[in-house]
């Protein structure tokens, strides 16, 4: 047998085998009851759930399954938690190579490890045959509040300095290129990666003079400011030429006509912190393996109201609007 089979998810001996064998002792899995029994200090929690449908399914530098540990990783990272416990539900098409199966559980298991988070539930479904894609995964994250993090868009005040920890762009694209069969020298390889360690640190140093965090994924690094806009009520102004670009990022937008700032992004993360800490909060990022190409990107004013400004490198001013539509569908 070396495909998943209907009957591995009929709730039977097949359904038991593939949880017995596959998922138990990758995921260090103890009694299979209804529920996991967890321990959580006292104070406030953090939950947060999503589902990834990602095609392929296997792309330069990760897949689906890092991919699903890392976004809720990063989910939980930037409303200021420390990730504590993870579950994992499947849902996989009758049919499906085992062998991948398994590549994509050690995979789920291995970015479980790296990012200190504790898999502790999950559940399986079968789908007939050309309707499930290969296998969709669906994740939610339980973390505690790390003392003195207090990350919200009600907390972003003018005068506060708009930071990105990396480049931005390279999921999207390298997800694009794998699907169509493009390459690029260097090649261009997602971002995926936790970002727990990163801001723990940040948020060790400066405290609650971070004022906000996002993760741009879906939407981009536009859509990302622009959403933090609309929800405080300011206005983000940044400098096209501040915004970290990997050339062959630049080169594979300007020949598959895409904008980079709208293109998804699955390491990196927005912070918006007290005006006068940029340069440290800089610093910290730039210490942290994940943050070598941090970059300050501009500061909030008080108006135009919940507006994002870029000002080009050319001397003029484009206005940044939400995505309208998908530029590349099924990228997460």
């Amino acid at each position: 047998m070396d495909r998943i089979l209907l009957g591995h998810g009929s709730g039977g001996k097949l359904m038991h085998s593939l949880i017995r064998e596959h998922f138990a002792p990758v995921f260090e899995l103890g009694e299979m009851g209804d529920a996991a029994l967890l321990r959580l200090d006292p104070g406030r929690i953090a939950f947060t759930t999503d589902s990834y449908v990602v095609s392929p399914l296997f792309f330069p530098g990760g897949d689906i399954g890092e991919l699903a540990v890392y976004g809720t990783v990063n989910d939980l990272s930037v409303a200021g938690a420390r990730p504590l416990y993870l579950t994992a539900g499947f849902i996989i098409e009758e049919g499906f190579l085992l062998s991948d199966f398994r590549k994509i559980v050690r995979s789920m298991s291995h970015a479980a490890e790296r990012s200190g988070i504790k898999i502790v539930a999950g559940d399986t479904k079968v789908v007939n045959r050309g309707k499930g894609d290969g296998v969709f995964i669906n994740t939610s994250g339980i973390g505690g509040i790390i003392e003195g993090a207090d990350v919200s868009a009600s907390r972003i005040r003018a005068g506060d300095c708009i930071l990105v920890s990396g480049e931005v762009g390279n999921h999207g694209t390298a997800i694009i290129a794998e699907r169509n069969g493009i390459t690029f020298d260097p090649p261009v390889v997602s971002d995926t990666a936790p970002l727990n360690g990163i801001i723990k640190e940040l948020l060790r140093s400066l405290g609650p003079d971070v004022h906000f965090m996002r993760d741009p994924t879906r939407g981009g690094l536009a859509t990302t400011l622009k959403e933090a806009a609309l929800e405080c009520g300011l206005c983000m102004k940044i400098k096209e030429g501040a915004i970290p670009v990997a050339p062959q990022v630049t080169g594979a937008s300007e020949l598959l006509g895409l904008d980079p700032l709208y293109v998804a992004n699955e390491g990196i993360f927005i912070a918006m912190v007290e005006g006068r800490r940029a340069d440290e909060a800089l610093s910290v990022m730039r210490s942290h393996p994940l943050g070598g190409n941090a970059s300050i990107l501009g500061r909030v004013e008080d108006k135009p109201e919940k507006l994002v400004l870029l000002e080009t490198a050319f001397g003029g001013t484009r206005i940044m609007d939400m995505l309208e539509g998908e530029q590349l569908p099924r990228i997460c």
